[in-house]
């Protein structure tokens, strides 16, 4: 508890002062024609910062992710975000030029500014909403490809399984074939007569004696040998292309590609389940969304990327504009939020109009009465001497 007594002159003073300092802000409002709000706009400032903090970050992520590692492409693609950045900024001056400027031309001009910065902002913050919903979206188009393949390949199954089957038969009956014509001329090799060989003995130009051992072949032997070759060689052909045929179509199965189509439909339905956009496609439009288009996602995010930008580009706008209150007398709003009741307005009018008819001596001033004082009076305001019609004051004794 404070021990001693408040000194009331310190107080009457900081009372007297605060009056003086309300009055005065009140003066200058009214000179100005306008006031305002601080608070409000010191929270539109924050907006801006936080919408401003976000662009260039989202920028800065960007960047590093689509310059492919090129240092000067990555700086070239933040010079843009960095004057959209500066023109963001010019929104809430804007706004308040266009509550506090008299002039008609210049609140149209702040007016088209702020169209034009709200502008640049609807661009960066749907830049932002875009890249929230990309990760999912692209993983979604993933899986969804992935399902379309596999669905191809069910619905071509058989088509490719009979080309299969095709191509294995002719193979094999082309191996047939080779077989056929190599044991055919093996069996004809074999039917030839063996090779007959003779003594031939002369004598030579340089009258010399020779003797040598001549050997003649039948002339089919050359012919049937070749074929056996050719044959042989068309065998390994043959052999190795109907292998991979019959690799190819083992690897051919309805119950496989069956599989296949279920397993890319559930990590479609997967991906879809996680991406929020599809969500609340297959929401609105009443459907499961594994069965959304993608007509349908695109409209909905136009809405859920746009509409939150043209918001974030006029909130701080519009709080900017609300922050200001235009005065043009002093009865408009009184600072002190001194308020009167309308059954005391006819008493204050009779005393308005005794005060004016004493003044201008229509009425004789009323007598005051004589009151026997008992003791010291005390003003209701200290700050006012006593009125010069009170009698004088006595003290307590004087009057006993």
């Amino acid at each position: 508890m404070r021990k001693s007594p408040p000194n009331r002159d310190v107080q009457r003073e900081r009372r007297d002062w605060i009056r003086e300092s309300e009055r005065w802000t009140h003066e200058r409002h009214l000179e100005k024609g306008y006031r305002i709000k601080w608070g409000y706009v010191g929270i539109a400032y924050l907006v801006e910062f936080m919408v401003i903090g976000a662009s260039l970050w989202g920028a800065w992520l960007f960047a590093g992710v689509y310059s492919d590692g090129d240092d000067k492409a990555f700086y070239f693609m933040l010079l843009a975000p960095l004057v959209y950045a500066a023109v963001e900024l010019c929104r809430v001056p804007l706004g308040i030029l266009a509550r506090t400027q008299r002039s008609y031309f210049i609140r149209a001009l702040a007016i088209v500014g702020i169209i034009f910065a709200a502008g640049v902002t609807t661009k960066s913050v749907s830049q932002l909403g875009e890249m929230m919903f990309h990760p999912r979206l692209m993983d979604a188009a993933k899986a969804k490809t992935a399902l379309k393949d596999a669905q191809a390949d069910r619905s071509t199954i058989d088509n490719r399984i009979a080309a299969a089957d095709a191509r294995v038969a002719q193979y094999t009956t082309e191996l047939d074939q080779i077989e056929k014509r190599a044991a055919e001329n093996a069996s004809q090799l074999s039917a030839l007569p063996a090779q007959r060989c003779e003594r031939v003995s002369g004598t030579n130009s340089k009258g010399q004696r020779y003797s040598n051992l001549k050997c003649v072949t039948d002339p089919r032997t050359a012919t049937l040998n070749a074929s056996v070759g050719k044959a042989g060689a068309d065998r390994a052909v043959v052999t190795k292309s109907l292998e991979e045929a019959r690799k190819a179509r083992a690897e051919l199965d309805r119950g496989m590609a069956e599989r296949k189509v279920a397993d890319a439909e559930q990590a479609y339905r997967n991906s879809v389940n996680r991406s929020q956009l599809h969500s609340f496609t297959a929401m609105v439009y009443g459907v499961d969304p594994i069965d959304v288009t993608d007509a349908q996602v695109h409209a909905f995010l136009r809405i859920f990327v746009f509409v939150p930008a043209l918001c974030a580009a006029f909130a701080s706008t519009i709080l900017a504009l609300c922050a200001v209150s235009v005065r043009k007398t002093f009865m408009d709003e009184d600072d002190l939020g001194a308020a009167v009741n309308l059954e005391a307005t006819p008493y204050m009018l009779d005393s308005i109009t005794d005060s004016i008819r004493q003044e201008m001596g229509l009425t004789p001033p009323k007598p005051v009465r004589d009151v026997t004082p008992t003791g010291e009076v005390i003003p209701l305001d200290r700050r006012t001497a006593p009125s010069a019609n009170l009698p004088p004051v006595a003290s307590a004794g004087a009057g006993a």
